[in-house]
């Protein structure tokens, strides 16, 4: 009986390191995973900032530049005589989502879109460069100027974007003013009460951000 009892105790060992080797292995695999898909995606946002700078011609500060396309609510690509296609992130504003269906956001997202192509489309547009700076995707970051009149600005006034702070600029407190403003008159996005709590919150967690 005592050989017996060790054969089993000696079998249940061995079955639990098996179960313990397999959980190890399968610990660090899914360890090497997450590192690997770390390493997947950080290369490749590397890369595709790479390819934006690369494929994007040079824009000069206080340049006049054209429109060639609205990409979104707060992006365009424009050009410079003489140079390749550049993207902008327009300084200062966040436009919503317009590709989301069934979201109470989007409709303004497709309505900064719009605003965009009426401001910049078959006229001269002056680009100011913040500190000649990029953004984490490669775009100039800048405020565009359309009949010497701030386009962001107005789309501000508008309640088509939000004042997005998260980087301090010159005009910040003028454009937190004028969103304030088109908060009280419930302009735009500012009259629906789901699309301005989202507002409210992006602006809540912007400030944080910034501090």
């Amino acid at each position: 009986m005592p050989c017996l009892q060790n054969m089993i105790e000696r079998e249940q060992k061995g079955i639990y390191n098996l179960h313990m080797h397999r959980l190890t292995a399968l610990f660090w695999g899914f360890v090497a995973l997450l590192l690997g898909a770390s390493v997947f995606f950080g290369v490749g946002a590397s890369v595709e900032r790479r390819e934006i700078q690369g494929r994007d011609g040079k824009i000069e500060n206080g340049a006049i530049v054209r429109l060639l396309r609205v990409v979104d609510g707060d992006t365009v690509l424009v050009v410079q005589e003489g140079q390749k296609p550049a993207h902008v992130r327009i300084l200062g504003i966040k436009s919503f989502d317009a590709k989301i269906e069934k979201d109470a956001a989007s409709p303004y997202g497709r309505a900064a879109f719009e605003a965009l192509q009426r401001a910049l489309a078959d006229k001269p547009v002056r680009v100011m460069l913040k500190d000649g700076a990029r953004d984490r995707f490669g775009r100039y970051i800048a405020i565009l100027y359309a009949d010497d009149h701030d386009v962001g600005l107005g789309m501000i006034e508008e309640g088509l974007v939000i004042a997005y702070t998260v980087y301090p600029f010159p005009a910040m407190t003028i454009y937190l003013q004028a969103q304030e403003k088109a908060r009280s008159e419930k302009r735009g996005l500012w009259a629906n009460s789901e699309a301005a709590q989202r507002a409210a919150a992006f602006i809540k967690e912007w400030q944080r951000q910034g501090r």
